[in-house]
């Protein structure tokens, strides 16, 4: 397991506020937040799903939940107002909500597609939109997660491939247009990841596990130590003159085009 290499109190002082914080990569990125010093605030649909990650990120420092559908530009308002009034600015954005199954254009509904599209490209920017008046100032940083499929046109995949080719683009128009406010912005893209609800669905089974691991030019999975470190020098001063980026963490994945990846997969 990949260990944190930052110090403690990197993010000592800040504020962060994770969408899709609730579980998987997500929550990995908001516990290393934590155990950095800064107070964490996540976000999620379901409450009780919320109420258990928060706890679990209390005992490593200060958290709480924000229950809110990023697709509901209100209801962000509302989340980001009330994280103001008790934790005060927000530094850090993690856009991390998203969705995904596994289907063919032609076995998936319009309503399938427009649902990861909300989730991820609505709701991303929903989110950026709704938090940049508490946190337009030097300093801050947004980091949107995204997905190889923004890149690598993968079968099954129609509607992932648009949906973090369009957080993608996103990231880089907000680079632009907030970079003088210095806000900056980062799109950070993980590869297979360990024990996520993502990697369950599109590798079910040891048999499609070794075959994906054999493939991989570092001949592992990935696991969220491995983003969250990513995540942390993106937020942190390290970082200061980098934006615009799309940061990879896939050991390799992407040097391979999908057809191998698919052909790992028996896709």
């Amino acid at each position: 397991m990949t260990q944190s290499v930052f110090q403690d109190g990197l993010l000592k002082g800040k504020v962060a506020f994770v969408t899709g914080g609730s579980s998987g990569i997500n929550l990995g990125i908001a516990e290393a937040f934590v155990k950095a010093g800064a107070r964490v605030v996540i976000n999620g649909r379901n409450p009780e799903k919320l109420e258990a990650a928060v706890k679990g990120l209390q005992a490593h420092g200060t958290a709480m939940g924000v229950p809110a559908d990023v697709r509901d530009y209100a209801a962000l308002e509302k989340a980001f107002q009330t994280v103001r009034e008790a934790y005060g600015e927000i530094d850090i954005l993690l856009c991390g909500a998203a969705g995904n199954f596994p289907a063919p254009v032609l076995g998936m509904s319009s309503n399938g597609f427009k649902a990861v599209m909300e989730i991820d490209v609505l709701g991303t920017f929903n989110a950026c939109r709704a938090a940049f008046e508490h946190l337009r100032k030097p300093g801050a940083v947004v980091l949107n997660i995204s997905a190889p499929q923004a890149y690598l046109p993968m079968a099954m995949q129609a509607h992932v491939c648009a949906a973090k080719a369009g957080v993608d683009m996103l990231t880089r128009t907000l680079a632009i247009e907030w970079g003088g406010v210095g806000v900056r912005v980062n799109s950070i893209t993980p590869g297979p990841i360990d024990d996520t609800e993502g990697m369950r669905r599109l590798a079910p089974g040891e048999d499609a596990r070794q075959k994906l691991t054999q493939a991989l030019p570092l001949q592992r999975f990935g696991n969220k130590q491995d983003i969250a470190n990513l995540a942390l020098f993106l937020a942190s001063d390290a970082a200061s003159y980098i934006t615009g980026s799309i940061m990879v963490c896939d050991g390799g994945q992407s040097l391979l085009g999908s057809g191998v990846m698919l052909q790992a997969l028996g896709a």
